[in-house]
C-alpha cells in the first residue's frame, strides 16, 4: 500500500512538472513579502500558466503596509516573472477564484503547524466549491523559518533583514518601520 501510494505521488509530481495547469491563486497578507513568499511564487510560476498573487484585504487587521503598498511591493519583486499578476481582494477566496476562473489555491508550508491550519482551510474551501483544489508547496530549506511577523520584529529592533526580504524592498520596509 505504501509503495503503491509513493508511485502515485511520484506520478502526480511528474505530471505537474511536465504539463502546465491553468490559473492558480496564491493568497495571503504579504505584509511584507519575504524571500520565502518569493520562492513559492517563482516555483509556482514554473508549474502553472498564470499565478495570481492575491493580497487579502482583512478589515480586522491593520498591517505595516496598506493594501496598495503591498501590491506595489510584490509587483516590484515579481516584475521579471511574466506569468505572475498581483491583485488584492476581499471576501471569500472561492468567490474571488470564480471571478478569476481559477481552480487552484497555492499554499506555502513552513512547518507542521502551518499544515494543520491550511489543511482545515483547504477542506472548507473544497466544501464551499468542489472544483477548488489546494496545492501545498514546501518552502525552501533556506527560508522555512521566515514569516512577515518575524521580519517586522527584527527590523523594529534594529536587526538586519537583508537575508529575509528581496533586496529591492529592504529600504522601504526600514523606512516604514522608522515612521
Amino acid at each position: 500500500m505504501i509503495k503503491e501510494n509513493m508511485v502515485t505521488q511520484q506520478f502526480v509530481f511528474i505530471s505537474l512538472r511536465r504539463t502546465k495547469m491553468k490559473t492558480a491563486v496564491y493568497p495571503g497578507s504579504f505584509d511584507p513579502i519575504t524571500k520565502g513568499h518569493l520562492d513559492i511564487i517563482r516555483r509556482a510560476s514554473r508549474i502553472f500558466d498564470e499565478v495570481i498573487v492575491s493580497v487579502l484585504i482583512n478589515p480586522n487587521k491593520v498591517g505595516l503596509f496598506n493594501i496598495d503598498e503591498r501590491v506595489r511591493l510584490i509587483k516590484k519583486v515579481t516584475k521579471d516573472i511574466p506569468n505572475v499578476k498581483v491583485e488584492s481582494f476581499s471576501g471569500l477566496l472561492v468567490n474571488y477564484m470564480k471571478e478569476k476562473n481559477a481552480s487552484i489555491i497555492i499554499k506555502g508550508l513552513r512547518a507542521v503547524s502551518d499544515f494543520e491550519y491550511e489543511f482545515q482551510m483547504s477542506h472548507i474551501n473544497k466544501k464551499l466549491d468542489h472544483n477548488i483544489e489546494t496545492v501545498f508547496m514546501m518552502t525552501d530549506a533556506e527560508t522555512f523559518y521566515l514569516s512577515s511577523t518575524a521580519v517586522k520584529q527584527v527590523a523594529m529592533f534594529g536587526g538586519s533583514i537583508k537575508d529575509f526580504v528581496p533586496d529591492e524592498i529592504v529600504s522601504e520596509i526600514l523606512n516604514k518601520i522608522q515612521k
